[in-house]
């Protein structure tokens, strides 16, 4: 019997939840060979994540590349956004940090286009981390700053963190 690419999602969904990231990997692919355009784009960028959790930065920065262009064709901005962070965390797991920051920076403005703004947070802070990583502290307090304007709700500690980082100005 052969499953339809929405159950192979469905079971790929079972197996990334179970931490069986090379099955989900998997069945993720064969998701998005059996279908196409947004739902192929989607599954590519779920073997993604599977793929990155698996520890295979390559073969998931792979899986990921052209599908930000998918989702641009379609005018899905905020999926647009997800798979450049796709991209840029596989990028990341590569140390090619200057390209990560880059995909990093474009999906926050598509973010900020969305109204996204714990997800504009969440890859402002992972463009940050990586700044700081590489030793460019100024510029990670800068994107750090910029992370916390952008969270909707941030807890307590992040408003402590957004009062002590304004210093560095």
């Amino acid at each position: 019997m052969t499953l339809e690419p929405d159950q192979l999602a469905e079971q790929g969904k079972q197996a990334f939840k179970n931490r069986k990231f090379d099955e989900a990997a998997e069945l993720f692919s064969q998701a998005a060979e059996g279908s196409t355009g947004l739902m192929s784009a989607e599954m590519r960028n779920n073997m993604s994540v599977a793929l990155l959790q698996a520890g295979k930065p390559q073969e998931s920065l792979n899986a990921a590349l052209d599908t930000d262009q998918v989702f641009a064709d379609a005018k899905d901005i905020k999926r647009q956004g997800m798979a450049l962070g796709n991209q840029a965390a596989a990028l990341e797991a590569l140390n090619r940090y200057d390209e990560a920051i880059e995909k990093h920076d474009l999906a926050a403005q598509l973010f900020a286009q969305t109204g996204e703004g714990d997800l504009r947070a969440l890859v402002m802070k992972s463009s940050a981390a990586i700044k700081l990583k590489t030793g460019r502290v100024t510029d990670s307090a800068f994107k750090m700053m910029g992370s916390l304007e952008a969270k909707d709700n941030p807890s307590f500690f992040e408003r402590i963190l957004k009062f002590f980082l304004r210093f560095i100005k």
